[in-house]
């Protein structure tokens, strides 16, 4: 797949592909007409097969974050937006994992949506370049989710 831009509709391939993962997640969410806790226990399925379909280093640190969040902020939910593992309140996106390989990128990311309480002044960061975690890593992230979870 071409990372190259396509110029009738201005999107990558790898950008037109996470909008159809993002419609087919809508669509299964539809389908889904279970009980709650059926949802979330599907949804987190979901999330866990897309960290284990990733590529070596990108799974080591979806696996590394997906731990961290569980641990600290037991209180979100899990489900895959647009193929990437994330964690909800309410219904909404708090935080995200982007694998590298996805849009064929030298970093996976880290991101916050603005449901995340990390507000810190007039100008604060929403997203985190991560190659690999060391045990410090591991501890800032910790202490972003849980400031995010709130």
């Amino acid at each position: 797949m071409s990372a190259e831009r396509n110029t009738k509709s201005g999107f990558t391939a790898q950008e037109r592909a996470a909008m159809r993962q993002r419609a087919a997640e809508l669509k299964a969410q539809e389908r889904r007409g279970k009980s709650a806790a059926e949802r979330e226990e599907m949804e987190r399925r979901d999330l866990l097969d897309a960290i284990a379909a990733m590529e070596d280093a990108d799974r080591a640190i979806a696996a590394k974050l997906d731990e961290i969040v569980t641990s600290v902020a037991p209180q979100l939910a899990s489900k895959t937006w647009y193929g990437f593992p994330a964690y909800t309140r309410g219904g909404k996106v708090v935080l995200f994992f982007k694998p590298a390989a996805k849009f064929k990128d030298r970093y996976a990311t880290l991101g916050f949506e603005t449901n995340a309480q990390l507000d810190d002044g007039q100008m604060w960061p929403t997203a985190y370049a991560i190659q690999s975690l060391t045990t410090k890593d591991e501890e800032r992230i910790a202490e972003l989710v849980r400031r995010a979870a709130g």
